[in-house]
């Protein structure tokens, strides 16, 4: 690996120290992530990349009320539009 040094705003700077505290992903690690998502072609990933978006997803659902299997049912449904319609309202 090359160390490099950046300057990042103070919104940046937030972020990243949030993300941080809130996941245990170092600023660093965060960064080359950013950086690879951005720019590596997606067949340039590694199974560690694969992995690690994995392990960053987990508990995205906690806060549904509605099951996996409810969730896509209601999608399959064709009721999708009117959901969104009625969200907006």
């Amino acid at each position: 690996m090359k160390r490099t040094q950046i300057y990042l705003t103070a919104e940046q700077d937030t972020l990243l120290h949030r993300r941080q505290k809130a996941t245990g992903v170092t600023i660093s690690e965060q960064i080359r992530a950013a950086i690879d998502e951005k720019y590596l072609p997606k067949s340039a990933r590694t199974l560690e990349d694969r992995l690690r978006a994995v392990k960053e997803s987990a508990g995205a659902w906690k806060d549904r009320t509605e099951s996996g299997e409810e969730y896509v049912e209601r999608m399959r449904s064709g009721r999708r539009l009117q959901d969104v319609l009625e969200r907006s309202r």
